[in-house]
């Protein structure tokens, strides 16, 4: 039996929302677009697609600002991945693990740690949770995998943020040289009239 294959839901797949981040719309053809309503004069247009270049540059920033913090917080949670782990083979033993602790920046204190089977683990907003290590290292993975998958689609969101620039930049460019065309016209008229 055949497999049939559903071409629109694809589409629509591919098409998805980046969050919320609308989608400009390529001006074809100008002079039809210049004649719709609230499109009166070039200006206003020019100032409606800088409002919109605008905002894109300022998502673009947000967007950038949480990419920057999941960049530095994925190797954070893989280094206490790490530890965990580290933790885990440690715990059967009875002697105690030796380590080095950040007390502040660039000061480190030794400590000796026994073996144990819970850790505590900051949560954020100075909250800090005492887990069993297994519980805490499923958590860790969990937020691991999350905070890769949401770089992913930050990274998805950003490409399409500026494919939006460019189809803005592209339109503010069109009008422009349209009402260009359009000034050089009446004045070629008004130039004619005269003489």
């Amino acid at each position: 039996m055949a497999a049939t294959i559903d071409h629109s839901n694809a589409s629509q797949a591919t098409k998805k929302k980046h969050l919320g981040i609308p989608e400009a719309v390529f001006l074809e053809d100008v002079d039809s677009f210049m004649k719709q309503p609230g499109n009166e004069t070039a200006d206003t247009v020019l100032r409606r697609l800088d409002e919109q270049y605008q905002k894109y540059k300022y998502m673009e920033l947000n967007l950038s600002q949480k990419k920057l913090r999941l960049k530095n917080q994925i190797p954070q949670i893989t280094q206490t991945l790490e530890i965990l782990r580290h933790m885990q083979k440690k715990k059967e033993t009875t002697e105690p693990m030796e380590t080095h602790f950040l007390l502040a920046d660039s000061v480190y204190c030794k400590a000796s740690v026994p073996p144990t089977d819970k850790v505590c683990l900051w949560l954020g907003a100075n909250v800090m949770l005492e887990y069993d290590i297994d519980e805490a290292q499923a958590l860790l993975e969990k937020n691991l995998s999350t905070a890769s998958r949401n770089l992913e689609t930050l990274e998805e969101d950003l490409d399409f943020l500026r494919d939006q620039f460019t189809t803005t930049e592209v339109n503010m460019a069109r009008v422009y040289n349209w009402d260009v065309k359009r000034r050089s016209k009446e004045n070629l008229l008004k130039s004619a009239e005269k003489s």
